[in-house]
């Protein structure tokens, strides 16, 4: 479906943007935990936010990847 701008963004586009999106949070969370390590508890979400969002990047890539078949 072309958007306003008459490009064409197919599905496999959207699956690479969220996908590059989740990789991109993935390293915000790593770097969040880590510059907050003198408060463990706030670290440990943004680890446990990080470890959520590589599962979701994970899944993202498998769709990629059974697509470009």
């Amino acid at each position: 479906m072309p958007d306003r701008n008459n490009l064409n963004i197919t599905t496999r586009d959207r699956i690479l943007r969220a996908w590059e999106n989740s990789t991109e949070l993935v390293r915000d969370f790593q770097t969040y935990a880590n510059d907050t390590e003198h408060d463990q508890k706030l670290a440990q979400m943004f680890n446990e936010y990080a470890k959520d969002e590589a599962v979701h990047a994970s899944q993202l890539l498998k769709l990629l990847h059974e697509i470009e078949k």
